[in-house]
């Protein structure tokens, strides 16, 4: 099986044809697939999907895909890899998009829940396509501001599909399914300001009595507010050690761990495993590629 590997930050590609140029794969880096036109089957991992005109798609780094072309097909890839996200984060030349890598990290963290194409919200399907098309005119030229003028497309594309995966609801639904999924969202988007997570603040934002937010929590997730979102931060320090060379001082100070002795406690307490060495396990597990001698 081919392992494809990206080299620079960020990179688009159109392709059209009647049968898909690559077979069999697994990709080193994050992709956003996005059909123009055309009709098939996309394999990923153990989920097939019919692909259609408008459909986008979300695959991991290390998930295996190919695909099978009944009508003939365009596609628009969208791809990066944890430097780009890095740079998202850090400001960089390759960047100045304040919280675009928080962004993907939502969608990263909630996509398991969402198979399939990502664009349920059938207005935003004419939006996408019009950033698309703008990303296919305006990434081959080399004029000013193009870098900063792609980035914002993207960043667009990204926000719409954040606003497609906040609005899908719990799959067996125990208490008021809106108002469980809005605060669940709100918890994800604010994980990075705990004042803003405490049982009062919850409360007040969603007009429920602070004696009941608990226990409201409790009965959609099976966990306390403070377990959930400990959980939740926990799944962020999997991101940045699996997807980034973050030092863990730097997470540390991101995600409001009391020093690096708190996150390797609280980390080896809820996984089994200390940070350094989930890392490690990680990091082997990529660079090892079955097949790939002779």
């Amino acid at each position: 099986m081919e392992v494809v590997n990206l080299f620079t930050p960020f990179d688009i590609k159109y392709c059209e044809g009647d049968v898909c140029p690559m077979g069999k794969h697994r990709n080193n880096f994050f992709e956003l697939v996005y059909i123009l036109k055309g009709t098939g089957t996309l394999h990923n991992n153990q989920h097939t999907f019919e692909y259609e005109p408008e459909n986008l798609f979300l695959f991991m780094p290390q998930d295996t895909q190919y695909t099978r072309i009944k009508e003939r097909t365009a596609f628009v890839f969208i791809r990066f890899n944890g430097i780009y996200l890095e740079a998202q984060r850090t400001g960089n030349t390759h960047s100045n998009l304040g919280d675009w890598a928080k962004k993907l990290e939502y969608i990263f963290l909630n996509n398991h829940h969402f198979p399939g194409c990502i664009l349920r919200n059938t207005d935003d399907k004419p939006i996408v396509r019009a950033l698309v098309n703008a990303l296919i005119l305006e990434y081959p030229k080399e004029q000013s501001l193009r870098n900063e003028v792609v980035q914002q497309l993207v960043n667009t594309i990204i926000t719409i599909v954040a606003r497609n995966v906040s609005l899908v609801k719990p799959e067996n639904p125990v208490v008021n399914s809106e108002v469980s999924n809005e605060i669940l969202s709100y918890i994800h988007q604010n994980i990075y300001y705990p004042e803003k997570l405490r049982a009062e603040k919850l409360a007040a934002k969603f007009n429920i009595s602070q004696n009941y937010i608990s226990e409201y929590v409790k009965k959609v997730t099976g966990e306390s507010i403070q377990r959930y979102v400990t959980n939740y931060k926990l799944k962020l320090v999997e991101t940045r050690l699996q997807y980034s060379d973050m030092r863990m001082s730097e997470i540390v100070e991101e995600l409001g761990f009391t020093d690096e002795s708190h996150l390797n406690r609280t980390f080896k307490k809820y996984t089994g495993i200390n940070p350094t060495d989930f890392r490690k396990k990680m990091w082997a597990e990529k660079n090892y590629q079955p097949g790939m001698s002779g």
